[in-house]
This record gives C-alpha cells, structure tokens and sequence, in this order.
C-alpha cells in the first residue's frame, strides 16, 4: 500500500504531521498505519547527523524499514528529513518496484522558526550547528520531479488536506516500472559479461574523459546515447564503488535488453553525483 514521504527543515512539524496522518487513516479509513523515523538508530540526532557515514547509514536503515513494511493492506509514513532529492529518487524507484503510489507532504518553515523549536524541545535537540548545516544542504522538494509528485506544501498553520493525500494515494494509479527498477528473469546468457565489460568501459571512458573535462562539462560515452552530466570529477576509488553497487543491483533486477545496459549504468551515475 501507499507509502507518504515527509520532507522538511529539522524541526519543521514533520513528527506532529506523520500523527495526524496516522489518525486520520487510522480513524477515518480503517487502514493499518506504520510511521517510521530517525529513532530506528537508536543514537542522538546530533551524533548522527555530524558523521556522513553514520548519516547514510541511517538513510539506509530508513530505506530497509519502509522495504519491509510495505505491503498491500497497510500505510507506511516516513517521517524524517528527506532532504536530498537523490534519496528522495530512490524511495520513488522503490515504490516503482513495489507497484504501489506515494505522495510527498513538505512541512515548509523558515530557518528561525525551526531554530526557535527545536530550542524549545526537552530532548532530542539538534545542536545548532548541525541545524544550520542541516539546513543549509537542504533540497527544496519541486512537484515537476516525477519523484516529488504529488506535493503538498503545508506551513504551521495549515490543516492537512487529509481527502486530498488520501485521493492521491487511493484513487491514482501506482507508476509503472521500468529497467532499472522491475525484475525480469536472465534470459542472456552472456548477461554477466556484458554487464561488466559495458560498465568497465563505461568507467574507463569517464576517467579518460576527466583528463581534459572540468565540472560543468557533458561527457559522451561510446555506444550510449546517454550522456553524462560531470557536475564534480570522480575519482577511481569512487567510481569503483558506483559501479559494484550497480552492478549488484542490476544482478538482482536483469534486463533482458543488454544494449540498455550502458545507458543505465550513465543514468546511475548522474544520480549518483548530486
């Protein structure tokens, strides 16, 4: 069943927001709600979020939860930042692959506000350096990105548009899944070859390319159509880890057309460097 993303600033109502969602479905709906946040760590906000590692790690856990709670009876809420639209496309390739709808609900404060409250919290604080950081490299959620759609904006003194989300998760349609996210069985038998000698060269390509390119610049990969975005250079330890992460996914998710597997792997990484 549908998953309902929150997104906004620390401290920005998401928590109070996921609640009332919760009622609501629970009251109003008979539907079974399961909201999951940041506590899945079991560590303080502050600690989690001044470490990268431990942040991404968190974000992965958060990932694995909403997985395994997804299911064709029940809600499921995610109620944490969601800050970074490249997270954001992944829990959107995810519902793909789960076949299921998702909206996402934006608690939009100013930076003051949301200082001022989490200011006022009795525990859980943020420190406000990490708060400002925080907010800092916060991404703006845009209603024109398939994976921020449907958006609903809501600052501290709206009500929720309760039969509005519910509408947009019940009565639409879930998207449909495409190469990179729906499983197909392995029908090629040289599939496994040609992943890694397309994603190898794919990789030997980018590095070449860098010698000469400068952040900014489109890099055109022989045999793709794809081109990929340099919004920063990548160096060989990195590239490496993108293209074992991909190629582990893909091994899971086969495509039965191997001529798409460059493009896919270009996609990936222009994902992957925003």
């Amino acid at each position: 069943m549908p998953l309902i993303v929150l997104c906004g600033y620390p401290c920005s109502g998401k928590s109070r927001r996921a609640h009332e969602l919760k009622d609501f479905f629970t009251k109003y709906k008979a539907r079974n709600v399961h909201i999951i946040g940041d506590e899945i760590v079991g560590t303080d906000k502050t600690t989690v979020y001044a470490d990268s590692q431990s942040e991404k790690n968190l974000r992965g856990a958060l990932r694995s939860e909403v997985e395994r709670k997804l299911n064709k009876d029940d809600i499921v809420i995610l109620d944490s930042l969601n800050y970074i639209k490249g997270y954001r496309y992944e829990l959107f390739c995810l519902i793909k692959h789960v076949q299921t709808p998702h909206c996402l609900v934006y608690c939009l404060t100013s930076a003051e506000l949301s200082s001022e409250w989490n200011k006022e919290r009795e525990d859980c604080q943020y420190s406000q350096e990490i708060l400002d950081a925080l907010i800092l490299r916060f991404e703006a959620p845009d209603s024109r990105n398939r994976w921020d759609s449907p958006l609903f904006t809501i600052q501290k003194e709206d009500t929720l548009p309760f039969e509005a989300i519910s509408d947009a998760l019940f009565r639409r349609k879930a998207p449909p899944p495409n190469q990179s996210t729906q499983s197909q069985p392995l029908s090629s038998t040289n599939f496994l070859y040609e992943l890694d000698k397309v994603t190898q060269d794919v990789l030997m390509a980018v590095l070449d390319s860098q010698k000469t390119s400068v952040p900014g610049d489109i890099i055109m990969v022989p045999g793709a159509t794809e081109k990929i975005e340099l919004t920063r250079s990548l160096n060989m330890a990195e590239l490496r880890k993108l293209r074992r992460q991909f190629i582990s996914y893909t091994k899971m998710h086969p495509t039965e057309n191997i001529g798409q597997i460059a493009n896919m792997f270009i996609q990936y990484l222009n994902k992957s460097m925003h």
